[in-house]
């Protein structure tokens, strides 16, 4: 039912949301397939790798959080930005979505702070300031 580069995926969590369910509820309903999925994940953790895996797991072609950062900014060029598009948007890498989505909450978390700080500055200066003449 599932191909092992799927079942790969799965422990490296890796697949779409539905997809890794669909494997969870197999995985509660067919014995064999648990099986063949601790296998697997023994084969992985006893130093039999391949250079796929080793590229998934490591996430190679992952940009990194500074470049996502960069690329929520703007300040990345066309090239770059066109692939972390690619990477994060076509392939869905689930862990650079998390971390962009991560970066794009402390950005908008940031932004709050500036305004709640520019407003506490102009309130406490607002008695000291004098009116043109």
């Amino acid at each position: 039912m599932f191909t092992q580069s799927e079942l790969e995926a799965y422990l490296d969590e890796d697949l779409a949301a539905d997809e890794m369910a669909r494997v969870e509820d197999a995985l509660r309903s067919e014995p064999q397939l648990a099986e063949t999925l601790a296998a697997l994940n023994v084969r992985r953790d006893s130093g039999m790798h391949s250079v796929g895996g080793i590229w998934r797991r490591a996430r190679i072609s992952c940009p990194t959080r500074e470049q996502l950062g960069s690329f929520l900014l703007q300040a990345v060029d066309g090239a770059h930005a066109d692939y972390i598009r690619f990477h994060v948007e076509t392939i869905g890498c689930r862990a650079c979505q998390a971390n962009l989505e991560d970066l794009r909450q402390q950005q908008e978390e940031a932004a709050e702070v500036v305004d709640t700080r520019r407003r506490k500055y102009f309130q406490s200066s607002a008695g000291y300031l004098k009116k043109g003449k």
